[in-house]
Parts: C-alpha cells; structure tokens; sequence
C-alpha cells in the first residue's frame, strides 16, 4: 500500500504541490490517516512531470522521502502545470529498489498505482506475461504488480487502433477481473499523458483504498487534484466513488464514470 497524489492546472513549483500542504504527501509518508494495513510509506518515493516537448520523466529513490537530501532543492527549482507522486510501503515479494518505485513511465504516460494483488506473481503473472509482446515486456525493470499492470495498460493501448486511456483502463479492469476471482485486489491507479489525469478507485472482494479530489482547493488556484488523502480538511475536497473513473481536464470540469 502506498500513497499518492496528481496535479493538473497552472504551472507551480514541486514544493507547492509535494511539501507544504497541511497534510501534503510528504506528511502522509510519516502520518497518514487512511491507510491499510501498515502505518508508514517509508519504502522510496518518487515523483513525475511532463517536460517542454511532452515528455514524461521522474525522478525516484529507494530512499524515505524525509531522508532524501536532494529534495529541497529540487521541490524548490522544478515547475511544472503536471504532477504525479507516490510514498511507496512495499509489499512481501516487491524489494525496496529504485526499480520497484513509481512513478513508472513510457514514452508517453506517466502512471502509478496505490494498492495490490493478492498472491500476484503466483496466480496471475503468468497471464500477464503471456499478454505482452516482447517490445512491451522489455521495457519492465521491476518486479511489482504496479508496473506489471502499467505494462498491460500499455499493451492494450499499442493494440487498439484508436487508442484511449478510459477504454484502455475499462478493458483492463474486465480483463482482470475473472482472473482475480475470489482473491483480494486493490486497484487505485492514477495515468496522465500531460493532457489530463485518469484516476480510478477501484477493488476486488475488498473495501476500496480512500481517493479524493478538489477543483478549488485555495493552495492550488485554478489547479485540480486527486489524492490518497486531502490535502486539508477543506469541503471542497470530496471522495471519488468507489469502482468509478475520474478524468481531470484543466480546460473542463472533473468527469467521474462507473467501472
């Protein structure tokens, strides 16, 4: 389990978005409020942005994100209208590597993952891999259910003719689901392709991870956002369904559909 956290509107340095917030993701690495089964996100962190050419790039370490020392300096330089973080709690079998931490990213998407599979690698990574072409397979360089799951959102994309974030991630959900079965999964993925941010709560035989998301936060003006947890106690932060997709469009109102 981990936390995380997106960001779309105006440009704004990294530290708006990452460090000062009351309760900021930086804060909810050591306190977090709504977390399941473990009490700290002290496993690596990372953090992602789109560049002048629409690029994706991140930046990641295995290290706790208050141990990082390169951190202030680097939340006070970068400014970007896109961000995309997560405080990683590894789970058993999924090392603490630089490998293992999200934001995970393409050549075009950024992607990241706040939940788990249960008994991934036994049941249903075979599966997975059998769905991958070689060009996408060889882009992974962890072992997590996170990045695998990237992988196949990938892979569904590259086979459509007409290729669609909201489609890609409800095929990927229909597919999932006879596969997982009785077993426990936790599926609250956040993907940008620097236009808009797609975020899902979504489960399986499980009560689904706390997501919320705000237009009008007054840190963020004109900024929209979705996290693991508020960043404040402000009303105007509201929870996202369970089992529905938001789709946060700075040139739009959010957009939530049912999974």
């Amino acid at each position: 389990m981990c936390r995380l956290a997106a960001y779309i509107g105006p440009d704004i340095p990294l530290q708006q978005f990452l460090l000062e917030p009351d309760h900021s993701l930086y804060k909810q690495a050591w306190e977090p409020r709504e977390l399941k089964y473990t009490k700290l996100n002290a496993d690596g962190y990372g953090f992602g942005w789109f560049t002048d050419d629409a690029a994706p790039s991140a930046y990641t370490s295995s290290q706790p994100i208050w141990s990082d020392s390169n951190l202030p300096a680097l939340a006070r330089t970068l400014r970007f209208p896109l961000w995309l973080a997560e405080v990683r709690s590894a789970t058993d079998g999924t090392p603490v590597h630089p490998f293992n931490t999200a934001p995970f990213y393409d050549d075009r998407l950024l992607y990241t993952h706040n939940g788990f599979i249960r008994d991934f690698h036994l049941r249903l990574l075979p599966e997975v891999t059998a769905l991958l072409s070689p060009e996408v397979h060889a882009g992974i360089r962890g072992n997590t259910d996170s990045e695998y799951l990237f992988a196949c959102l990938r892979q569904l994309l590259l086979d459509d003719d007409e290729p669609d974030i909201t489609v890609a991630l409800q095929k990927l959900y229909a597919w999932l689901a006879p596969r997982i079965g009785e077993q426990q999964a936790l599926l609250n993925l956040v993907v940008s392709d620097g236009e808009r941010i797609y975020a899902t709560r979504h489960g399986y035989n499980h009560e689904c991870a706390s997501l919320y998301y705000t237009t009008d936060d007054e840190l963020f003006p004109g900024g929209q956002l979705v996290a693991s947890e508020r960043f404040s106690e402000d009303s105007f932060w509201q929870p996202v369904p369970e089992h529905h997709l938001l789709i946060l469009d700075p040139r739009n109102p959010p957009v939530l559909l049912a999974l």
